[in-house]
């Protein structure tokens, strides 16, 4: 675009703004929106490259500063209102830190190390009733042993868990 285009296009824009602000507030619905977007047409005219002449400078204008307030808009919808990124920014990790998965590994480990000093059948007994959910009349059923012998090994087997955790 030539220097003399661009003198003429301001010029026209400024003598034109009224006329040009009423037929864009009309189309985009907002008298600020309209007039934020003739502010940015005028910058922009400062740089812009049009290859020919242009035949309409009122129809130019207005196309031009329609493309810039839509451009805003599309630009304002991406953007997060403040009160949305303040309650994204409070919105609680419920995800394990480094420390706290440092310790559940440390107590995973001394589970399994308090579960292999077990007897065979109280760790047999332990891990069907708790790590399988399986009934105790079912595990008794299984080992040949009775109902009141599997509760009292499961009992002990939890307590010496509980000891070597400290819990």
């Amino acid at each position: 675009m030539s220097d003399a285009t661009r003198t003429m296009l301001r010029s026209f824009l400024a003598a034109r703004y009224d006329d040009l602000k009423l037929r864009l507030s009309r189309r985009l619905g907002s008298a600020e929106l309209a007039s934020d977007a003739l502010q940015d047409t005028y910058v922009r005219l400062g740089r812009a490259e049009v290859a020919g002449s242009v035949q309409s400078p009122a129809a130019y204008l207005f196309r031009m500063a329609f493309n810039v307030a839509i451009d805003r808009q599309r630009a304002e919808k991406r953007r997060l209102a403040r009160n949305e990124v303040q309650d994204l920014l409070h919105i609680v990790d419920d995800a394990p830190g480094p420390g706290q998965i440092t310790e559940a590994r440390f107590e995973i480990e001394a589970l399994e190390k308090a579960i292999a000093e077990l007897t065979p059948r109280r760790r047999v007994i332990l891990l069907a009733a708790r790590l399988q959910g399986m009934p105790q009349r079912e595990i008794a059923s299984r080992l040949g042993v009775s109902l009141r012998l599997v509760e009292k090994e499961l009992r002990l087997a939890q307590e010496h868990c509980a000891l070597k955790l400290g819990k």
